[in-house]
């Protein structure tokens, strides 16, 4: 990873309408939002149509429209980030389940058509739904678990992006866990009943 302050300062000089700096943070962003988007993809069904170049470039689209978001630090914009990458999964997997409810309604060999996985989708969205309820609780466990699960830092290096010490990052990653499973079973048991 690059120095934090070299990230920093070209954050807040990109801020501040220099292009050049948003040009040279790309360069050294680039490796960590490539193996954040493998992170995601790797969760994905194989053969999924998006593929880790075009969500990085979903990403790099997302970020450059940050017109409100005050820059603090290297974290600050590896937590946007991931946050930028989860959406633009998320949006996918829903224009995927629309597609398949027929707004979309299109012809296609059945020899031509992509492997597409309704439950990948559907569990992308369940959890996306419930670390949403988790952020209106309790923001920094949903950051742990946005950068553990999604971007795949280890605790350490999440411990390091947030500020805080291991022992408190694992400890809200169990709880933050345990959290999500309780909601994606209980959201699962109330839809198998209606």
């Amino acid at each position: 990873m690059n120095p934090p302050h070299d990230i920093t300062q070209l954050l807040l000089a990109w801020e501040q309408g220099d292009q050049k700096a948003f040009e040279q943070l790309i360069g050294l962003v680039e490796k960590e939002l490539r193996r954040l988007a493998r992170n995601y993809m790797r969760k994905e069904k194989e053969g999924h149509l998006l593929q880790t170049t075009a969500l990085v470039n979903e990403a790099y689209i997302r970020l450059v429209d940050q017109k409100r978001v005050h820059w603090k630090n290297r974290a600050h914009f590896f937590g946007i980030a991931a946050t930028c990458m989860r959406r633009v999964l998320c949006d996918y997997a829903k224009a995927q389940q629309r597609d398949k409810r027929g707004g979309q309604f299109e012809h296609i060999a059945l020899s031509d058509a992509s492997p597409v996985s309704v439950e990948k989708s559907m569990e992308l969205l369940a959890l996306d739904e419930a670390l949403q309820k988790l952020a209106k609780q309790d923001e920094r466990k949903s950051r742990i678990v946005e950068l553990r699960y999604f971007g795949g830092y280890t605790v350490e290096e999440v411990a390091e992006i947030l500020g805080f010490s291991k022992e408190t990052i694992a400890l809200e990653w169990r709880m933050a866990r345990a959290w999500l499973q309780r909601e994606i079973d209980a959201e699962s048991k109330a839809a198998q009943r209606d």
